[in-house]
Formats: C-alpha cells, structure tokens, sequence
C-alpha cells in the first residue's frame, strides 16, 4: 500500500510543479505585458531583430573582417555552437508544440524555446570567452534580447529560460572541448588561459 502511494507521489508532484510553472509563466506574462510602454516598442524590435539569421551573419561576416585574428576563429566556433544549438531548439519546437502567448500557432514556429534567446546567450558565451572583458556587453545585450521576446508577447518565461540554458550550455561545451581537443581553429585565436 505505501509503496502504490509513492508510485503516486511522482507524478502528483510533477502535476504540481508543471502547474506552478504555468502559473509563473502567466504571471510574468501578465505583469510584462502591463508594464510595456510604447515608446520603448521600437527599442525592443530592434533588439529581437539582432537575432534574425541574416542580422547574425552580417554580424559575422563584420567580426570576420574586423576581429583581428581572432575574428574568423570566432566565426568557426560560432558555426559550430550555433547549428547544434538551432537543431535542439527547432526539434524542441516540434515536439513541445506549445502556441505562442499571443495566441499565434504554429508547429514550425512554436513558443518553447525561444531561438532567439538561444541564439543571444550562446553568441554572448562564445564572445565572452573569446574576449572575455567584452562581457559587460555581451551579456547585457543577451538579457536584452530575451526580454524583448517575452515584452514582445512572444515567448514566456520558461521558453526564453530554457533557450538560454540551452544556448550558453551548448555554446560553452563546444568551446571547452574544442580548446581540449587541440583544434587549431581553436589554439589560432588563443583562450586566455588556454593552450
């Protein structure tokens, strides 16, 4: 008898914590939504803009031509952190299939996760540990991207908390091991600290 009481307590107590998560989801929401401003409304579409593809291929094309010898091994790790981290987030969207705080649905492009939010805080890791006094920047500006989607009433929350998590992790993993793989694209730009 106990024991078919703990089999019952598992998932009673993810019922739970997925229903505080929904409430939190919409308290936020709500408590964002009540504080948007217009004035503000050009600023945060311009922010979540940054993180259109092309926005952030002409942003990598600039730090390619720009950064020094640093810039075109910042490109290759970007290539490699962003597309597993696109992957994730796109089969994530497919799966979770969760519509949009707006009320707009689409399987192809559905709220959880947020890919830009992925996108800003994996850029934000790979810049940082690049250049790692840039992170008063970098990391800022991420923030400000993943505000923008939850000011915009695009995403919750939890979409731009778990896209964050997903881009930095995925971002700070590729880097870690392409530093402790010896990869030349990695040593041609040098990791402070590193090899």
């Amino acid at each position: 008898m106990i024991r078919g009481l703990g089999l019952l307590a598992r998932p009673l107590a993810l019922a739970v914590l997925v229903s505080g998560i929904a409430t939190l989801d919409l308290d936020v929401r709500d408590a964002v939504q009540r504080a948007r401003n217009p004035a503000l409304e050009p600023v945060m579409r311009a922010v979540t803009n940054v993180t259109q593809p092309r926005n952030v291929f002409a942003l990598m094309v600039g730090v390619a031509v720009f950064g020094g010898p640093a810039g075109p091994v910042l490109v290759r790790e970007a290539t490699a952190a962003l597309l597993p981290v696109n992957l994730v987030v796109e089969v994530l969207k497919r799966t979770v299939d969760r519509t949009r705080p707006d009320g707009s649905r689409d399987p192809n492009n559905a709220s959880f996760p947020s890919s830009h939010a992925a996108n800003a805080c994996a850029i934000a890791v790979l810049v940082t540990r690049r250049w790692p006094r840039s992170g008063w920047i970098a990391w800022p500006l991420a923030l400000l991207v993943c505000v923008s989607r939850m000011w915009l009433d695009r995403h919750y929350l939890t979409d731009v908390l778990a896209a964050a998590v997903i881009g930095a992790g995925i971002a700070w993993w590729v880097t870690r091991w392409a530093r402790n793989a010896g990869r030349g694209w990695v040593e041609s730009g040098r990791y402070p600290g590193g090899r």
